[in-house]
């Protein structure tokens, strides 16, 4: 049984709306206002609320950095060693999904992958490996080029001539690469601009499709520029 749901069935409340100790007000909070007790959280508490944020991909870096230090520090089980098993539970998993959230939200590319992955978009662990139709013929080439470099490695033949149209296809891939990743920036500003300004299920399912077609081109040609650089690195 969850440390949430033993304090649902003790106290009769759902999870995180009264303080389990004095009863008085918790909602969302990590710790009771009125007594200052550890509280559980509601159910599906997703990372950015854990730091009492709403959905937006643009976190300063040193106030997640900040806030991260204050509640590891409030949060560590040295603190609890003489509280109760429930409060020292409570602790050891909330120091556990905090170092979790800070992992995940100190990225921008993590940032947005557990969005999509809370929104029902993206799977955890897998993403799409399909070439993007409009680098189908690159890869093609470049693919005939790595083959060409590895049989003539197997057969002991010249690697130079066959690493310039390869250092060229890796620089190529590198650009797209920056390319996509000023695609998401600025999808990123318009899904917070979208939350500001309210927009309706529609608009923000449009944005989070948008945002999951370029993560998946994004991780393709990762791995292609990852694969160039290993073949180069070998030859």
């Amino acid at each position: 049984m969850s440390v949430t749901q033993t304090q649902r069935d003790e106290t009769g409340h759902a999870s995180g709306t009264k303080c389990w100790n004095c009863q008085a007000p918790s909602a969302g909070v990590h710790f009771c206002a009125a007594c200052g007790k550890i509280q559980p959280l509601p159910t599906g508490t997703d990372y950015f609320a854990f730091f009492g944020w709403p959905e937006k991909l643009s976190l300063d870096s040193a106030q997640l950095e900040s806030e991260f230090h204050k509640l590891s520090w409030k949060l560590h089980p040295d603190n609890f060693v003489r509280a109760s098993e429930f409060e020292r539970d409570l602790s050891l998993n909330r120091s556990s999904e905090l170092n979790d959230a800070y992992r995940t939200l100190r990225e921008p590319i993590s940032r947005m992958e557990y969005l999509l992955l809370r929104r029902g978009l993206r799977k955890e662990g897998t993403t799409k490996q399909q070439a993007p139709p409009e680098l189908l013929e690159e890869v093609f080439e470049l693919n005939e080029s790595l083959d060409e470099l590895r049989e003539a490695r197997a057969e002991g033949g010249d690697l130079a001539a066959l690493r310039e149209p390869l250092d060229a296809a890796q620089k190529n891939f590198q650009e797209k690469l920056e390319e996509v990743d000023a695609e998401l920036s600025q999808i990123g500003q318009e899904w917070d601009a979208a939350l500001d300004a309210g927009a309706d299920e529609a608009k923000q399912q449009a944005l989070l499709a948008r945002m999951n077609l370029a993560l998946n081109r994004r991780s393709y040609i990762r791995n292609l520029v990852a694969s160039v650089q290993k073949e180069l690195a070998d030859a």
